[in-house]
C-alpha cells in the first residue's frame, strides 16, 4: 500500500516543524504504536504493565523526533506510513525487550525460542521498510514468509505457524536460517 496523500501532508507540515502538526502526528498513530507494542511484547510472552506500555509508546516517539526527526526524513513512501511506523515501533519494543531479558523479572514469562536474535547487527542494519524489503528480497518461500510474519506482521511463532501449516518447532530454525542469510547480505 502507498503512502496516503493525507499522511503524506501530515508528514510533510511535521517535518516543516508546523504549529500542531507533532500533535496531529501523535494523534493518528498512537493507537497503531500502542497496538504494535502490546502486540509484539505479547508475541514473546512478556506481560507489560500498562506504565511499561505507555513508557515504550514514548519512547517510539521520542526515536521519530531524535535527531531533527531523521527516521521520518528517510521514509521514501515506497509503503504506507503506518507500515513503515510499525517498523520502527517494533525496533524500539524489541531492544526494549531484549534488555529485560537480560534480567527478568519474576513476572516475566519468557520463551527463549521467541526472543528475536540478541546479535543487534541485523536490528541495527534494519532502518527502514525499504531496507526490510531488499533484505526479504533475498529470501524465498517458507523463509521469506516466515520473516515476513515475524518481523513485520509481529505474529507469534503459533499463529504462522497456523498460517502456513508448519509445525511451530520448525520456526525457529527457519528464522535462524534467515537471519543469517540478510546478515550475510546486509554486510555485503
Amino acid at each position: 500500500m502507498a503512502l496516503s496523500p493525507f499522511d503524506r501532508d501530515l508528514l510533510k507540515t511535521c517535518l516543516a516543524h508546523e504549529p500542531g502538526s507533532w500533535e496531529a502526528f501523535v494523534d493518528r498513530f498512537l493507537g497503531l504504536v500502542i497496538h504494535v507494542v502490546h502486540h509484539t511484547a505479547d508475541s514473546r510472552s512478556f506481560r507489560l504493565p500498562d506504565q511499561d506500555v505507555e513508557d515504550l509508546a514514548h519512547e517510539v516517539f521520542v526515536a521519530l523526533l531524535a535527531d531533527d526527526m531523521a527516521s521520518l526524513r528517510r521514509f521514501r513512501g515506497d509503503s504506507s506510513l503506518a507500515t513503515y511506523l510499525t517498523v520502527i515501533a517494533r525496533r524500539v519494543v524489541v531492544h526494549h525487550l531484549l534488555l529485560r531479558r537480560s534480567a527478568p523479572s519474576s513476572s516475566d514469562t519468557v520463551e527463549m525460542s521467541d526472543v528475536v536474535d540478541p546479535s543487534a547487527s541485523v536490528e541495527e542494519r534494519i532502518e527502514s521498510q525499504e531496507e526490510v524489503e531488499r533484505l526479504l528480497g533475498e529470501l524465498q518461500g517458507q523463509e521469506r514468509d516466515v520473516v515476513r510474519l515475524y518481523h513485520l506482521e509481529g505474529k507469534s511463532y503459533h499463529e504462522i505457524s497456523d498460517k502456513l501449516g508448519i509445525g511451530k518447532n520448525t520456526i525457529g530454525p527457519i528464522l535462524s536460517r534467515a537471519r543469517a542469510k540478510m546478515r550475510q547480505v546486509s554486510v555485503e
